[in-house]
C-alpha cells in the first residue's frame, strides 16, 4: 500500500507519536484513502485500503477506539456499521455540508480524507453528520425501490408504444399502465401488432412482477411494522407512503419536534434572511428525494376532486384559493410538509386519526 511519508524539521529529535485520536476517510468503489491525526492535530499516516470488509478489518481491527469520519455515498451504510462493529465511533458527514471538500480547488482523495479528519477532531457538529438507518431497514427499503424502478421501467415501455402507434395514425385504447397489454392490440393492423407485441409482452411480465412486489411489501408491513396501519389512517396515504415513511425515518422519537420532519424530506423552504430582506425562496430538496415525491403524491390526493373532506385538505384549498401563478403548486408542497408531521404525528401518539378534530373543535368553540 502506498504511504505519504510526513516531512521533518532535520536537526530536531524524533519524539513518539501520541496514540491516533481521529481518522477521516474517504470512501471509494474499490479502495479508500484515509488520514490519521494524534491528539494534537498532526497527521501521523496517511495511506489507502481496500473497501471491503477485509480490508477494513486489517487497517482498523487492531488498533484503540478511534473517532472515524466519513463521507456519505454508496458504500457508507455498510462502512459505518462495520466500523461500528469493530468499536470505533464513526461519523457519517452529510456530503452537503462539506464545502471545504466539494468546492476545494485541490480536491483529492488524500486531502478530503485530511480535511475529514480535522472537520471531526475540532468538532463533529461541522459535518451535519447523518444516521444510516438499520440493514433490515435498508433490506426492506430496497424491496420499494426495487418496486420503483419496475415501475418506471413499464412507463417508459407504455409511453414508447403509445409513440410508436401515433407515428403512423393509430392509437393505443386509454388505460392505466397496470392494465395495458397485449389485448390491447385488437384494434391495431396486424403489421403494427406484431412490432408492438415484445414490448407490450415485457409491459406485462413487469406488471406481474409489481404486483408480486406488492403482496411482499404487505407482508413486510404486516409482519414487521405494523405500525403503518396507524399512518394508513389518513385518507391519500397507502401502504407504499407508509412503509416508506416508516423505514426511511426508522426512529420516531430522532425529531425533538414533530415539525422538524418536514426539514428532514426537505420540504421547507430555504432561508436568506438579511437586515430587511427575507425574499421566498424555494424549498431545500435535502433528505431522502423518493420518500418526498411519494408525499407530494400524497398531497395531490388529498386536494384532488376524489379527496375526502378532512382539516388538511381544508388548509391546503385555502391556500391554493389565494390566487396567484403557483398558489395551487405551493399549495401542494405545504400539505406535503404537513403530512409529514401528521404521520410522524400519529407515529409517535398512536391515536385514531379524526379527519375533521380541528373544525369541529372550532365550531363547538363557536357555538359556546
Amino acid at each position: 500500500m502506498k504511504q505519504h511519508s510526513i516531512r521533518r524539521s532535520p536537526g530536531r529529535a524524533r519524539k513518539a507519536q501520541p496514540e491516533p485520536t481521529t481518522i477521516g476517510m474517504d470512501l471509494g468503489d474499490k479502495s479508500s484513502c484515509y488520514c490519521v491525526l494524534n491528539s494534537q492535530g498532526e497527521v501521523v499516516q496517511e495511506r489507502k485500503v481496500a473497501t471491503s470488509r477485509k480490508g477494513l478489518a486489517q487497517a482498523f481491527g487492531a488498533i484503540q477506539r478511534c473517532r472515524i469520519a466519513i463521507e456519505v455515498g454508496t458504500h457508507s451504510p455498510w462502512v459505518s456499521r462495520y466500523l461500528s462493529q469493530l468499536g470505533h465511533e464513526v461519523i457519517v458527514a452529510n456530503a452537503r455540508q462539506v464545502k471545504l471538500i466539494s468546492q476545494s480547488s485541490r480536491k483529492d482523495d488524500r486531502m478530503d480524507a485530511q480535511t475529514l479528519a480535522r472537520l471531526a477532531r475540532i468538532d463533529p457538529g461541522l459535518l451535519r453528520p447523518i444516521r444510516h438507518r438499520s440493514k433490515q431497514a435498508q433490506m426492506d427499503l430496497m424491496t420499494i425501490r426495487v418496486r420503483a424502478g419496475l415501475v418506471e421501467a413499464r412507463s417508459k415501455l407504455v409511453n414508447t408504444a403509445r409513440g410508436m402507434s401515433k407515428s403512423v395514425g393509430k392509437r393505443l385504447p386509454s388505460c392505466d399502465s397496470d392494465r395495458m397489454g397485449v389485448e390491447r392490440m385488437k384494434e391495431l393492423p396486424a403489421e403494427l401488432q406484431v412490432t408492438l407485441e415484445p414490448l407490450l409482452e415485457q409491459v406485462e411480465s413487469l406488471t406481474g412482477k409489481i404486483h408480486q412486489l406488492d403482496r411482499r411489501l404487505e407482508q413486510i408491513a404486516r409482519e414487521r411494522y405494523p405500525e403503518t396501519e396507524l399512518l394508513r389512517q389518513v385518507a391519500g396515504v397507502g401502504l407504499l407512503i407508509a412503509l416508506t415513511f416508516v423505514l426511511t425515518v426508522e426512529d420516531p422519537e430522532r425529531f425533538a419536534k414533530s415539525r422538524d420532519v418536514g426539514c428532514y424530506v426537505g420540504l421547507r423552504p430555504q432561508r436568506s434572511q438579511s437586515g430587511q430582506s427575507e425574499p421566498q425562496l424555494r424549498i431545500t430538496k435535502e433528505g431522502d428525494r423518493y420518500l418526498r415525491m411519494l408525499l407530494v403524491q400524497g398531497a395531490h390526493s388529498i386536494l384532488g376532486w376524489r379527496g375526502p373532506d378532512t382539516d388538511l385538505r381544508r388548509w391546503g384549498l385555502k391556500l391554493a384559493s389565494r390566487g396567484g401563478k403557483n398558489a395551487k403548486k405551493r399549495a401542494v408542497v405545504a400539505v406535503a410538509r404537513k403530512l409529514g408531521i401528521l404521520l410522524l404525528r400519529l407515529w409517535v401518539t398512536a391515536e385514531v386519526y379524526e379527519p375533521l378534530r380541528n373544525s369541529l373543535t372550532r365550531s363547538c368553540q363557536a357555538a359556546a
